[in-house]
């Protein structure tokens, strides 16, 4: 790799987590500090629903904080023409808006399913704030990169990073799609022995038939 595609990869590091305020024009948060306020705020409903009202009335901090945090993400994805490993960058970052984005908006309409029990909902919140909390891990170590003390890093220390942190979120990306869609079986499957399967499909679209 090039000292010049170096740059604009630690460049667009730079912008993305803020460190340098100064040549930051889209963003003003850390997309970690994005996550991880999702997941107390996940926390703290699992910890402190006792009823399905509680858990949907407590969900909606978790919203709020997902809808702040989306215009930062579609700030991100409106940024183009980048190097190769600069976009890894890029859909590293975007790729634990996805993430987010599986738990909020599938999430809302679980707490609408009567084919969920409160408990259930618990547990399913969760296994989400889990797999949050493993893709917010792996951007701190793509935020190792531009940190100014590591440096015992070479270029290439540093690009085989974003390569693997790049791996690891599209691998925790699959696997929340994947428990999402399994936890609409579920709802299908139930659904089915009522004669009642419209609804699901109704409430989750018909493009999740191919999960069931």
């Amino acid at each position: 790799m090039t000292k010049v595609r170096i740059i604009l990869v630690t460049a667009l590091l730079i912008l993305i987590f803020g460190t340098d305020r100064a040549s930051a024009q889209w963003t003003v948060i850390d997309p970690s500090n994005i996550a991880q306020s999702i997941v107390n705020s996940s926390k703290s409903l699992v910890q402190e629903s006792t009823t399905a009202t509680n858990m949907v009335n407590n969900f909606k901090e978790t919203v709020k904080i997902y809808q702040q945090a989306k215009k930062y993400y579609d700030a991100l994805q409106s940024v183009n023409n980048l190097v190769r490993d600069a976009r890894k960058v890029q859909q590293t970052v975007l790729m634990l808006g996805d993430i987010s984005g599986y738990y909020v908006n599938n999430f809302k309409k679980m707490l609408t399913d009567p084919n969920f029990t409160s408990s259930e909902l618990s547990a399913i919140a969760s296994g989400y704030t889990r797999l949050l909390e493993e893709a917010n891990g792996v951007l701190g170590d793509l935020k190792q990169v531009v940190n100014i003390t590591t440096l015992s890093m070479t270029d290439k220390d540093r690009m085989d990073v974003v390569d693997d942190c790049y791996k690891e979120m599209k691998r925790l990306k699959n696997l929340t799609a994947y428990y999402t869609n399994k936890n609409i079986s579920v709802s299908y499957l139930r659904a089915k022995k009522k004669a009642d399967t419209q609804r699901v499909v109704s409430l989750y679209g018909d493009g999740s038939e191919k999960y069931w």
